[in-house]
């Protein structure tokens, strides 16, 4: 009995190990403006579950404005667009990084300070709320690794 435990209790190991990683988020981080007023901007990246998602807002607890953007290069000359909603494949990996995918931060409060952190709420469509603290960098600071 005692060499038939371990043959029943392998396969159970091995399908835990295949269950796909819920949905979640991580290395969230925001760059403080230059200048202040300025918008500062959050970072992170996003890790799909095993069903498809669809993020439709990020807020921070000490922004009164936070909107998606993607960054573009066309003929030489950026440009930034907002984004409603952003589909997170299953099984993905969504990275919001400088020069691409970002969240605008306007109003950001006076007390936050490059070495603090930011309180960010991501929603989905489905109702799902994740909330992840994003360590703060000044604006001539290098991007976090």
């Amino acid at each position: 009995m005692r060499r038939a435990i371990p043959l029943f209790i392998a396969p159970l190991a091995l399908t835990a190990c295949n269950q796909a990683k819920p949905l979640y988020v991580d290395h969230a981080w925001v760059r403080l403006a230059a200048v202040p007023g300025r918008p500062a901007a959050a970072y992170f990246t996003i890790h799909g579950g095993k069903a498809p998602a669809t993020l439709i807002a990020v807020s921070a607890d000490t922004a009164v404005l936070a909107q998606m953007h993607r960054s573009m290069q066309s003929g030489g000359v950026s440009a930034m667009a907002p984004i409603d909603r952003l589909p997170i494949p299953a099984r993905s990996t969504v990275r919001f990084a400088p020069g691409g995918l970002h969240v605008m931060l306007s109003d950001v409060n006076p007390v936050v300070k490059p070495g603090g952190t930011m309180h960010l709420t991501f929603s989905f469509a489905d109702g799902t709320r994740i909330e992840q603290d994003a360590g703060v960098i000044g604006a001539g600071a290098p991007d976090p690794k």
